[in-house]
């Protein structure tokens, strides 16, 4: 029974352990769960986990999480009557999303095109951006051969290519506003955070710029934009 079965309550203890638990961090992958939640209106208790050895690689967070990352959460209503521990931001939004009935689709098509853009962000914007951040902004820009940040802003410029293209005309990537924007947009975000919005031609993009306002004028997404609040 929650949270004795699950040890990562012995670091992160649950206030109240009926609501689901969200173990996180704000960064793009982190504030999908955080958004989310918001937006679905489920309740839930957020613990902030750092990004720092000592979090996410203690034997507590490994319990939930073997690849040590967050976001990851623990639902003490899983779907099979018992508790049920979650890692990996995508797989946290469907299951989220089946859970509380929204931000789906309302047919199996709308499910399946909706689902495909939370795959081209899990597969694509996600690693290449975070590379094109490692390699532009952190460590890697102390690299002098050019040729790791050319390959990612390249490949950046590509997806936001393919991004700016599906949004013609559309108010959000798959018609009607869903997990795959919750996936997307936090990632585009982060280009601000990198200092890369020049270097990738983000004025060239009015459909992403317009998509992102749209995006961040959702109250829900102004208030899971900050939880769990960084330290």
């Amino acid at each position: 029974m929650f949270p004795d079965d699950f040890p990562i309550s012995n670091r992160w203890p649950a206030k109240d352990p009926s609501v689901i638990q969200l173990y996180s961090f704000p960064t793009p992958n982190g504030v999908k769960a955080s958004i989310m939640l918001e937006e679905t209106g489920l309740p839930y208790e957020p613990h902030l986990v750092t990004l720092a050895d000592k979090d996410v690689k203690s034997p507590e967070f490994l319990s939930l999480n073997p690849n040590n990352k967050i976001p990851a959460i623990v639902d003490p209503n899983g779907p099979d009557g018992k508790p049920l521990g979650l890692f990996e931001s995508g797989a946290i939004l469907i299951y989220l999303a089946e859970k509380s009935g929204k931000f789906i689709g309302s047919t199996a098509s709308d499910r399946a095109r909706i689902i495909q853009w939370v795959m081209f962000q899990m597969g694509g914007v996600g690693p290449m951006l975070g590379q094109l951040g490692f390699f532009y902004k952190f460590a890697g820009a102390d690299i002098e051969d050019p040729r790791p940040k050319e390959r990612y802003i390249n490949e950046t410029k590509r997806l936001l290519g393919v991004l700016e293209g599906q949004m013609e005309g559309r108010d959000w990537i798959a018609d009607e506003f869903s997990i795959a924007d919750i996936a997307l947009v936090p990632w585009i975000k982060a280009l601000d955070f990198y200092g890369a919005k020049e270097v990738v031609g983000w004025d060239d993009h009015k459909n992403l710029i317009a998509w992102v306002d749209r995006f961040n004028a959702r109250p829900a997404v102004e208030k899971g934009s900050n939880i769990p609040p960084r330290p």
